[in-house]
């Protein structure tokens, strides 16, 4: 996969605050796929040593609704700027887009463990990769960021609106009866409506996705292997 070299990385909190207010204005929030056309699908995630300056990226293309996996690749490398919160995309972004370029074959969607446009100024990691990539992404944390919702029912498939003041940044989504739900927020490219069913679409018997639940294996054994 390409994508855009659209501002440097070694910024000052400040130049990356400025770029995320200019890059969100860039965040489409319209349909342009569905599951009923979806064929392959990327899971991508990063880990880390504490302590480390080392990091470690997986993406994980899986076939679609078999999650067989088609391709995988896992990089290491030196993250990007320390942990700030609210700017987390220029600690991880550049690791998971050399994980992505080296892919061989081509998804149609990209599920990224973090945030999209629920986020303070609208981009986070799954709308920063989107934009860069210009490619449909869908946001799945597993905690919340910011904002309020309203009480959720336990079926696996109830969602509501998620909230910041009276705007609605996302859903928050039971992915499985008798579990911790996920907060689900558009990326780039896809309305929320479809990113929800993208997101229950690719839910087997775990909460998390299948894509993103085999790319946290593929990070986890590069760092081990280290």
């Amino acid at each position: 996969m390409k994508f855009q070299a659209l501002h440097p990385w070694d910024l000052t909190p400040q130049e990356a605050v400025d770029i995320q207010k200019r890059l969100s204005s860039l965040v489409v929030q319209r349909e342009r796929m569905s599951v009923e056309n979806l064929e392959l699908v990327a899971g991508v995630d990063v880990s880390f040593a504490r302590g480390s300056l080392v990091g470690f990226a997986a993406a994980v293309v899986m076939e679609y609704p078999s999650f067989s996996v088609v391709d995988s690749v896992s990089v290491e490398g030196e993250m990007g700027m320390p942990y700030i919160p609210g700017l987390l995309s220029f600690r991880e972004a550049p690791l998971i887009l050399d994980a992505l370029s080296r892919l061989h074959s081509l998804p149609q969607l990209i599920l990224v463990d973090g945030n999209g446009v629920a986020h303070p100024r609208r981009l986070g990691l799954a709308s920063h990769l989107g934009i860069l990539l210009d490619w449909p992404t869908v946001g799945c944390a597993k905690s919340k960021l910011l904002g309020h919702h309203q009480e959720l029912g336990n079926s696996k498939g109830d969602w509501v609106p998620w909230y910041q003041d009276r705007e609605i940044i996302g859903a928050v989504v039971r992915t499985r009866r008798d579990v911790k739900p996920l907060y689900v927020s558009v990326g780039h490219r896809v309305s929320l409506e479809q990113a929800i069913n993208l997101v229950l679409a690719c839910v087997t018997k775990y909460r998390i996705p299948e894509p993103i639940r085999a790319a946290h294996k593929a990070v986890n054994l590069r760092r081990e292997r280290g």
